[in-house]
């Protein structure tokens, strides 16, 4: 035998055991599943991108939690004064998702922070497809993924530094928890309570959708125990969630429950009528919901393997289905647009389980049959289009300001200024380096006491002020406190000691517009 003819048989048997090994590999469990997930990371990553592309200067309420998130933050580490009860206004906890805001802030800026809402959004469509397939099966849970993914509210909240997507993710992993303990010994179902409770204090509102989570713990565990098991199932996790807010409270205290009532419980109705407030809700999510209601009858028609009967099934296709219609209708009530557009999608996130498991009702076991695929197609593609417009018109609700802030960063001094603002939260973050939280003022509430000892409120604390010349600078927009604005404009241009130094552009999506820079004489 030559050395090449040995050479050749070694290299064979080498060849031999790598694609021996090789097929092994590929069959193995974990190949398996790590290749049923490349769909649904594709998914996670175009979801990213297009949460990322949204671009705009701080939000007026990412710049009032980051900026509290930081002052609560030097509270702690440093024993410095916030200079404000936030517990009393905020709608939601301050040492919760404020404080874990301004970390990422403190990391990597406004970016950081949005990014930390980006990865909420993410870790919330994985749970979504993790509870819908284990409800559903592998092609609903990835078609009920993808149309959560994109819709503009889901969209949106990824590239928002806000409470709403660590909200969202925190009741996404109760509502998993929920689906996932219902096959596990009963006491494991107190593991829906914490997440849930965490929920409810990051964001009040939130405490809305604690009703479903605890249905759907009852829900899913009916097909395997019967419905008493199911109850007391129930029952355990509603004892666990009381006695983990209690906790909650004890630490914290009981400042904040005015927070609760002032922003969610007892908040103050506006004046938005009823069918502008019907035509936003279909619009965020009127394609999401009648899907929805697709899937909810086909469930009552046609028996999943392992699912409960008839009534188990309507009931549950009623909870999904039914929760997206929680937070318009709590919005009609209050006739308020504020933040619609965020809560609806909470209701999308149980209402998407019942969109896929049409979808892949839909197709079936029929991929190849033109009319299926092309009207599951045409669905997806409907859904997606309306949330990346949606996204970028929510993003454009509001003006950028780094010209303002570059403005006002060359005419702010530290200590001694006193600045009144529109939206005196964005200024207020952007040059929190330079100014004290004491030095600024807002449009919505001032109170005053002139140098002769009276003391105003309201619009007459605005003009006695400008008279006596106590604001060093004064922005105004004419956008949300328009009304004030045009009340006390007059002041500044009749002879009060105020020049008009600066005219910035202020473009939103509602129209053009402007900020108004005016500085005292002599400042």
């Amino acid at each position: 035998m030559t050395v090449t003819t040995v050479a050749k048989g070694a290299d064979r048997a080498v060849g031999d055991a790598a694609a021996s090994l090789l097929g092994r590999f590929a069959a193995s469990r974990q190949w398996v599943a790590a290749r049923s997930r490349i769909p649904l990371f594709g998914l996670l990553m175009l979801q990213a991108a297009l949460s990322w592309r949204l671009d705009n200067s701080a939000f007026q309420d990412e710049s009032l939690y980051l900026y509290a998130g930081h002052r609560e933050l030097a509270q702690l580490l440093h024993h410095t004064p916030t200079f404000d009860n936030y517990s009393a206004y905020f709608s939601g906890a301050p040492f919760l998702y404020p404080v874990l805001g301004a970390l990422a802030d403190h990391v990597a800026g406004l970016a950081g922070a949005r990014a930390l809402s980006l990865l909420f959004m993410l870790a919330t469509t994985g749970l979504l497809h993790a509870l819908t397939r284990r409800l559903f099966g592998r092609p609903a849970a990835l078609l009920a993924a993808a149309v959560f993914a994109v819709t503009g509210p889901t969209l949106f909240l990824g590239h928002l530094a806000t409470y709403d997507a660590m909200a969202l993710f925190l009741l996404a992993l109760a509502a998993w928890a929920a689906v996932r303990t219902a096959a596990l010994p009963a006491l494991t179902a107190a593991l829906v309570a914490p997440p849930l409770v965490l929920a409810a204090f990051t964001k009040y509102a939130a405490l809305l959708y604690l009703p479903t989570v605890l249905a759907l713990v009852v829900l899913a565990a009916v097909p395997g125990r019967g419905w008493w098991r199911g109850l007391l199932r129930g029952a355990l996790v509603l004892a666990a969630a009381a006695g983990c807010g209690y906790g909650v409270i004890a630490l914290a205290g009981r400042s904040f429950v005015a927070g609760v009532r002032s922003t969610t419980t007892a908040r103050q109705s506006g004046t938005d009528p009823t069918g502008l407030l019907v035509r936003h809700s279909v619009e965020y999510g009127g394609a999401v919901f009648l899907l929805a209601i697709a899937g909810a009858v086909l469930l009552v028609r046609h028996r999943p393997a392992g699912a409960a009967g008839r009534p188990g099934r309507f009931a549950l296709g009623l909870l999904l289905t039914g929760t997206a219609l929680l937070a318009p209708a709590y919005q009609i009530h209050l006739h308020t647009l504020t933040s619609l557009h965020k809560h609806v999608g909470y209701g999308l996130f149980f209402a998407a389980p019942m969109a896929g498991y049409a979808l892949s009702r839909l197709l079936g076991s029929r991929l190849h049959d033109p009319r299926r695929l092309g009207l599951a197609l045409a669905s997806c593609l409907l859904v997606a289009g309306l949330g990346i417009q949606q996204s970028a018109q929510l993003f454009r609700q509001w003006p950028d300001a780094t010209g303002l802030v570059q403005a006002l960063r060359t005419q702010v001094r530290p200590i001694t200024g006193r600045y009144l603002a529109e939206e005196s939260e964005v200024p207020r973050y952007y040059l929190r380096d330079l100014v004290q939280p004491y030095q600024w003022s807002g449009t919505y509430f001032f109170d005053y006491t002139d140098k002769k000892g009276r003391h105003y409120t309201g619009v007459p604390a605005y003009k006695a002020a400008i008279a006596d010349r106590y604001f060093d600078l004064i922005v105004l927009r004419y956008g949300p406190t328009a009304a004030l604005d045009r009340q006390i404009d007059g002041d500044l241009t009749a002879g009060h000691g105020y020049q008009l130094i600066a005219k910035v552009r202020a473009d939103s999506g509602y129209g053009s517009g402007t900020w108004f820079v005016w500085r005292a004489d002599g400042t």
